[in-house]
């Protein structure tokens, strides 16, 4: 079976029109349902493409064969790239469930959002191989600029001589995008939709977060303040919340329900019913109590609180899973083609070697919800037996007593970063490893380790950080960084919804 296609085409309109003909010719002969889809397309070109579609019988409307137009496309590019490559990959998606092959054109002129670099992204996102119209004069720039950026020979150069029999060969590529990565997540999101509280409603960012999660449609939301200052920040901002639910803690009707469970669950502790009553006015309390109680699935805070005033109430109220006995938070860093899982790298300072198990276990559940296979790294300066040093019997004894309470964990350490994540590295210092060099969830072995290795990671790679997301709780409780972005409270509600299912 072949695969779908990626045309990538030259700056020759006559050429294009050329090999797209004999492209489409080609494929009618091995499919009957076809397709043509062209993210971004000259608004003169439209007439052309309903040409082919007639001139080659094919049963699909002229609007369904673009994404956007040029104009539309540089504006909602250049203000959110995120719904950019979102929509695309939706009406890539629907067309591949309708159709038996879909054939992607590029521009027909190389400008601001074409050429190699945007072709190759929307490859990788959309994961089908590219068949770039190249002059045999710049065939081995082509070549050598595909060879590094898509790691490998899965692509054709093709010209007016070029055999389509060739094309026969390629296969879909195996990419996972950060546009993939949240695009897999929405669609899980959608499918059952959560109940999410935000707190922090006086938050410029979790306003505006809100009204994107809204005209999203991907979760229920619940803000925490006064419904008559939110509203009037909402109209300065511009911002329009319809529908998303408000509720005020310092007067709301479940306060005194909320008072007593709060009481029930810490008098052992100390607590009077006096103070019980007094927290539940406290945003964070009331929210966590939301979640305890079943009107929310989940709470996302932090974005003006420290990590333990977010933390603190879920401790105290929701409590950690059976078996787990601390909280350990997890981070999703998207690199340009892959997705990786560092972890711990929000809570335990300098964790015990039951703790790094522990995070190790729950680590790989939460890459397995999210759509990873976790294949498990746990950290050192040293790689195998080669390093001595208490870190290194810290991790060591973390390992075995990961392998003997999970056995059913892809797992293996002590090992170095590199050795971790390069294959060409694992084959010299730890030959004998299944998980080295092929690791995706990658367990530090302290807060200082993991911390600026996240933050490093994103900075200088320009990484997509997602989380931190807390593990080990019975329900979603999760913590934003107070620098956070617009973004990162979207994806981390995202996150939280999943969580919850």
């Amino acid at each position: 079976m072949m695969a779908n296609l990626y045309l990538m085409r030259s700056k020759s309109d006559d050429l294009n029109t050329l090999i797209t003909k004999k492209l489409l010719a080609h494929y009618t002969k091995y499919y009957k349902n076809i397709a043509i889809y062209c993210p971004v397309i000259y608004v003169h070109r439209i007439a052309a493409v309903q040409e082919w579609l007639e001139e080659f019988n094919i049963k699909q409307s002229s609007k369904e064969s673009y994404g956007f137009t040029l104009r539309d496309a540089m504006n909602t590019f250049s203000h959110d790239p995120h719904y950019f490559f979102n929509k695309i990959l939706e009406e890539y998606e629907n067309l591949k469930a309708k159709y038996d092959f879909v054939l992607v054109t590029s521009f027909s002129e190389f400008g601001i959002l074409d050429g190699f670099e945007l072709s190759v992204k929307l490859a990788k996102n959309l994961n089908t191989p590219i068949a770039a119209i190249i002059d045999q004069k710049d065939q081995n720039i082509a070549r050598k600029i595909f060879d590094e950026s898509l790691k490998g020979e899965n692509y054709a150069l093709i010209d007016a001589n070029f055999d389509f029999n060739e094309l026969m060969n390629l296969k879909e590529y195996e990419f996972i995008t950060p546009n993939r990565f949240k695009f897999e997540l929405i669609k899980k999101s959608v499918k059952n939709k959560k109940i999410v509280v935000l707190p922090e409603s006086d938050d410029e960012r979790i306003l505006r977060a809100s009204e994107i999660l809204l005209r999203s449609n991907v979760v229920h939301l619940i803000l925490l303040g006064n419904e008559t200052k939110i509203k009037e920040n909402a109209l300065k901002l511009g911002l329009d919340l319809n529908g998303i639910e408000v509720l005020d803690p310092t007067n709301s009707p479940l306060c005194e329900e909320f008072s007593t469970m709060l009481y029930e669950a810490r008098k052992a502790k100390g607590m009077s019913l006096e103070e019980a009553t007094k927290l539940v006015k406290d945003r964070t309390y009331f929210g966590t109590l939301l979640v305890h109680s079943q009107k929310a699935d989940a709470m996302v805070s932090g974005a003006s609180t420290t990590t333990a005033e977010t933390i603190r109430p879920a401790l105290q109220i929701i409590k950690t899973k059976e078996g787990i006995n601390s909280v350990s938070g997890i981070f999703f860093m998207g690199l340009e083609d892959k997705v990786l899982a560092f972890a711990d790298c929000a809570v335990n300072p300098n964790p015990t070697a039951e703790q790094l198990a522990q995070s190790a276990y729950v680590s790989a559940l939460s890459a397995k919800a999210f759509g990873l296979e976790p294949r498990i790294a746990m950290l050192s300066y040293s790689s195998g037996d080669s390093g001595k040093g208490e870190s290194v019997d810290l991790v060591n004894e973390a390992l075995k007593i990961a392998k003997e309470k999970y056995p059913n964990l892809q797992i293996d350490g002590p090992m170095q970063f590199d050795c971790a994540y390069d294959a060409k590295t694992a084959a010299k210092k730890m030959p004998n490893s299944t998980i080295a060099g092929k690791a995706n969830v990658y367990i530090f072995p302290n807060l200082d380790a993991a911390n600026i290795c996240y933050k490093a990671v994103q900075r200088t790679a320009n990484a997509l950080a997602i989380g931190p997301i807390l593990q080990g709780l019975k329900k979603p409780v999760n913590d934003l960084s107070r620098g956070c972005l617009v973004e990162d409270i979207v994806d981390t509600v995202i996150l939280s919804a999943i969580q919850a299912q």
